[in-house]
């Protein structure tokens, strides 16, 4: 079975030769990062996630994890407290947190790279240091300097991992009711009690600390979201006292065997307040938006792997004869890859992966250029693109990744559906991307119902402003003017639903998914038709062959021949209203 070789050409072509990435040496605090040492960094990853973090992702997912009842403890799959200790030591928990504290402060451009290579090769495991990266946000920017001094050196350098303690049995995406209590007590912490469900790294054996960072009500708190606070609860306290926030068995899941996904009781654990009461929401969005765009990664290293495994099977298996003749005449048949209908698939999968990528990485540039630029219009701009384009992509990485998984699979026929293979896991794994740090509904849901309109609706201007500046760099007139269409399509869609949601809010709610693909499309359009002008430009430059540059004009094309129908589909489904939708009874169904 063909194992995961990090994408290596079609990533540094991304970074250096569209999106300048080499310039973020010039941001203050960034100047150590050169396309000299990100190359260096990205080598040392690639490294580590095809050679210790690849080995054990399937006997991970055979083995799980395991829980003690009597003890309340949770050990991981063999091999995965050397994985991460490998991690740690290597220092990628603190890769682009605050020298402050012990971090590196690399970009978090170069953390998304980073990120998409540990998802390809082993989700679970990326996912117990990827939720300590949401903690440190959330504590570097909202916790008390006495905090953060005694958790975050421990955090970013690995030694201990952070976990996010939202849900509960009766609530997920309405936390107003949240029913976990947090009393006052005289030494300034807090007693905090009740049951978290879903907690990612909730316990396990690979750290001496696990750091929670937990909802919670006050007494006389608002009976809504508006009356929920943040605490930090640790597992252990500094006197080396086990604090009473015991794990209460594991959730038994579909994928994501290896990483442990916990039912979380805390009987008046002892915590700290962090930020301010009553704004706990504020606090742990930090944490949330950070986690929303990794999980995007998470559906673009997994399709990436398939695609690999897929496209090296389709190369080898030999099936049939070619519709236009034999092109393997030496032996009594031809590799798939040679059928129309197993190119479709790949096709698919090489238009998304690449497409995924630029828009993920133009994201990231973009949060780096947010916090550090000098200029306060542009770190305002960046930010505006950032707040923007994170819903689309978490949402439309693990969706389009999803199915880009699948078909990779579905090209491989019964082969795909074996254990011999790692595709069937893969698909398996990806599938609660979907689904955790908020549904991609509600992905959609926060992007028309929020992100459009705060600010005075500036955010889309912004988007449109940015978009129109790419779109006029174009050399080639055709993708200018499939941009411009793209574009044009989702303004009308916008206008449409700015103009009937004042009537029923219904209509906002049964629109917001097309318009989240809409604006996804149209982002990839204009991604492709960079990347193409990019490619054209440099196509005798001999830094990368030929075929490469090719590839991506073939694969722009490929993209463009239907995008504008799509486009147009979206937009009928936009203008079509909630009827269909709305006007069944529950009866009805």
């Amino acid at each position: 079975m063909p194992n995961y070789t990090a994408p290596m050409n079609d990533m540094s072509f991304v970074l250096f030769d569209v999106l300048k990435a080499q310039d973020l040496s010039l941001l203050p605090g960034f100047e150590d990062a050169n396309e000299e040492m990100i190359r260096a960094v990205l080598d040392e990853s690639a490294k580590l996630s095809e050679n210790v973090l690849q080995p054990i992702n399937q006997s991970g997912d055979i083995e799980g994890c395991h829980y003690d009842p009597e003890t309340k403890s949770v050990t991981v799959p063999k091999g995965f407290k050397e994985a991460y200790r490998a991690f740690a030591d290597g220092g990628w928990s603190g890769l682009s947190a605050s020298t402050e504290y012990g971090g590196q402060g690399l970009p978090q451009l170069l953390k998304i790279v980073v990120d998409e290579m540990a998802c390809s090769t082993n989700l679970s495991m990326g996912m117990y240091p990827g939720l300590s990266h949401g903690a440190i946000d959330a504590l570097t920017l909202h916790a008390s300097d006495e905090l953060k001094d005694k958790y975050l050196p421990n955090l970013i350098a690995g030694e201990w991992t952070g976990t996010m303690c939202l849900t509960e049995p009766q609530c997920g995406t309405d936390l107003g009711l949240v029913r976990t209590k947090a009393e006052p007590q005289a030494d300034g912490s807090y007693a905090v009690s009740g049951t978290k469900i879903w907690i990612t790294g909730g316990d396990h054996d690979m750290v001496d600390n696990i750091v929670h960072l937990v909802l919670a009500k006050l007494p006389g708190a608002p009976d809504s979201s508006k009356g929920i606070s943040l605490f930090l609860v640790p597992k252990f306290l500094e006197d080396g006292t086990r604090n009473p926030a015991f794990c209460g068995g594991l959730e038994h899941k579909m994928g994501i065997k290896a990483s442990a996904t916990c039912v979380m009781n805390f009987e008046n654990a002892k915590g700290w307040l962090i930020g301010k009461e009553n704004e706990g929401l504020k606090c742990m969005f930090t944490m949330m938006n950070s986690a929303r765009i990794m999980v995007g990664i998470q559906g673009l290293g997994l399709a990436e792997k398939a695609y690999q495994i897929s496209l090296g099977f389709a190369k080898e298996r030999l099936q049939s004869r070619s519709m236009s003749g034999p092109k393997n005449p030496d032996q009594k048949a031809d590799p798939i890859i040679v059928h129309p209908d197993v190119r479709r698939m790949l096709t698919q999968q090489k238009v998304f992966l690449e497409g995924a990528r630029c828009m993920a990485y133009w994201t990231g540039l973009n949060l780096d250029i947010s916090e550090k630029h000098p200029d306060a219009d542009v770190r305002e701009e960046a930010d505006d693109i950032v707040q923007i384009m994170t819903p689309i992509v978490k949402a439309y990485l693990t969706d389009e990744g999803f199915f880009s998984t699948d078909q990779a699979l579905q090209s491989m026929g019964g082969s795909g559906f074996t254990q011999d293979w790692e595709v069937e896991q893969l698909l398996r794994d990806g599938r609660i991307a979907r689904i955790y740090e908020g549904t991609n509904g509600i992905q959609s849901l926060d992007l028309v119902g929020r992100k459009l309109m705060i600010k005075g609706g500036r955010l889309p201007k912004t988007y449109f402003k940015v978009m129109h500046e790419m779109v006029a760099k174009l050399e080639n007139d055709l993708h200018k003017e499939h941009c411009k269409a793209l574009l044009q399509t989702l303004q009308n869609s916008l206008m449409w639903m700015a103009g009937n949601a004042m009537k029923d809010p219904e209509i906002v709610g049964a629109a917001a998914t097309p318009i989240l693909k809409l604006f996804s499309l149209t982002t990839m359009g204009v991604m492709w038709a960079t990347m193409a002008n990019v490619a054209k430009t440099d196509l005798t430059s001999g830094k990368y062959s030929e075929d490469f540059y090719q590839g991506k004009l073939k694969a722009a094309e490929h993209f463009f021949r239907t995008a504008r129908a799509q486009a147009d589909l979206f937009q009928a489904d936009i203008e079509a209203g909630k009827a269909t939708l709305m006007d069944f009874t529950a009866e009805q169904f």
